[in-house]
Formats: structure tokens, sequence, C-alpha cells
């Protein structure tokens, strides 16, 4: 009896972590379906920006060799947009091997190089990498991206003083693809569509061409962060999703495999309590005839 009640409690252990494991698998496909919305509506913003700055450079070309298109860049910085939680996978290591080949092949001089870790996890398993500079809090949810997205700023207004300028290549995770993608934000406006460039005339501008273009910038990259976290966090969520599938498959297959061994045990247990009730109407003497 107390092998099958050890059983019976195994299995309500289980049974109680695969409710949970199977309520974070629905929060994630929720935040998923939530980041979908916001994801088209920024994409949309980016693409916009990116066809203003193609009119504008084809009548005004400029220099774009920094954060505010000129100068010489003082700081290479690699972004690496990481998860904050946990239960997805490898989704740090295979960023961390990623940044590893980028180094490996693309890096030549490797002073003046930095690495920002966005995402608790991602900092953590970076932690004494010999070109991390700084760490920052990454987005659980939608709702934390903004704030994220403040952090990141701030993080590199400080990065950027005085004179100094920045080439900023971020790497993420990108479900379309189902890859890393290693992308250079900074200098700005490398690819930008060709299409129907200048068909228009020139753009009507308010501020000198120099000016306008510093502000073109600022926004652009601000979008353009803001839809690449939209990217990474819908990326991590459905990669949660994917390996707590996984962990509730391995949890139903141990609780099936207990619950057979609890039913083989119950036979058992009557098997037995059959044969003594059999032994005992044995053992009674038939009364003696009067």
């Amino acid at each position: 009896m107390s092998r099958r009640r050890e059983l019976l409690h195994q299995c309500k252990k289980l049974g109680e972590a695969r409710e949970i494991v199977s309520s974070m698998k629905s929060l994630a496909f929720m935040e998923s379906r939530r980041l979908d919305n916001f994801l088209d509506i920024q994409r949309q913003v980016v693409k916009t920006m990116e066809t203003a700055a193609a009119d504008f450079l084809h009548f005004h070309p400029q220099p774009l060799t920094g954060a505010d298109g000129s100068g010489t860049p003082a700081q290479h910085l690699f972004l690496l947009l990481g998860s904050e939680r946990g239960f997805c996978g490898n989704f740090n290591e295979s960023l961390v091997g990623v940044l590893d080949d980028v180094f490996a092949k693309q890096v030549e001089n490797q002073e003046g190089i930095g690495v920002i870790a966005c995402g608790q996890k991602l900092y953590g398993r970076l932690e004494g990498h010999p070109h991390l500079i700084a760490g920052i809090d990454g987005a659980a949810v939608l709702d934390e991206v903004t704030g994220t997205l403040n952090r990141l700023v701030d993080t590199l207004n400080d990065l950027q003083r005085g004179e100094n300028t920045l080439t900023l290549t971020v790497l993420y995770h990108d479900p379309d693809r189902e890859s890393v993608v290693v992308r250079d934000l900074l200098p700005p406006f490398q690819k930008l569509p060709a299409h129907n460039t200048g068909l228009n005339g020139s753009p009507q501008l308010n501020l000198p061409p120099a000016q306008f273009l510093i502000a073109l910038v600022d926004q652009y990259l601000f979008a353009t962060l803001h839809e690449i976290l939209y990217v990474s966090l819908m990326a991590e969520n459905l990669q949660r999703m994917q390996h707590l599938e996984g962990a509730v498959r391995y949890l139903d297959q141990n609780l099936d495999s207990l619950q057979r061994r609890g039913n083989q045990l119950r036979q058992e247990e009557i098997t037995e309590e059959i044969e003594v009730i059999l032994l005992s109407a044995t053992s009674v003497e038939p009364p003696k005839p009067g």
C-alpha cells in the first residue's frame, strides 16, 4: 500500500507542475498574439521613415559615418537582445555563439569594442566577458518594452560622450527568419528602398539639411530599436511556447507511466487481498455433523 501511496503523491506533484507549465505556455501564447498587432504597426512606421530618408538623401547627400551623421566612429557597440526570463531553451546561448562568430570572422581590431546585454538571463550568461560594458533589464511582457527602450537610449547617450560617435550592431532573434539576425543600425540608412525615389520632387524642409538629418537619425534609431525589441520579444515567446510544449509532453508521459504503475500496484493489492480471503476460507474447518 505504501508504494502505491508514494506513486499517488508523485502523480499529484507532477500534475501540479503540469498545470503551472501549461499556464506559462498559455501566457506566452497570449503575449505573442498581443505583440503581433503592435509589431505590424511599428514595421510600417520604420518603413515610412526609410522611404522618407531615401527621398531626402537623394536630393541632399550627407555623410553617414556615425550616430549624428558626422565624424569618425570612436567605439563599436554590439547590442544583444536576450531574455529577461527563462524557459526559452537556448535563446541566450545562440546569441552568444553568433557574437563569438562575428568577433572571430569580421572584427579584426577589437579595441574600442563594447557589448551591451539586454535581459537579466543574457547578462548572467555574459558576465565576465572581456567586452561587456553594460547590462540593462529587458522586457518580460509587451508593457515593459517602452521602459527597456528608454533605458537602452539612456545607456547609448551615456556612452556617446562629447564628440565621440558610435557604430551600433544589434544581434537579436527574428522568428520569421528562424535565426539570429546581425543588423547594423549605426551608421544609419545603409539599405534604403530605391523605388520611386525622387519622383515627387525635392522634399520641402523647414530645417537645414544637416540639422534635419540629425533629427531624422534620432527618430529612426528610436523607432527601429522599438521594432527590434518587439521582434525579439515575439521570438522569445514563440521559443518559450515550443520549449514549454516539450515540457508538457514530457510531464504527460511521466504521468501516464506513473498512473499505469499505480494501476498495476492496485491490481496486485487486490490479488493479494483475494488470496488472503481464500486462504482464510480454506483454513476454517467445516462444522462436525451432530
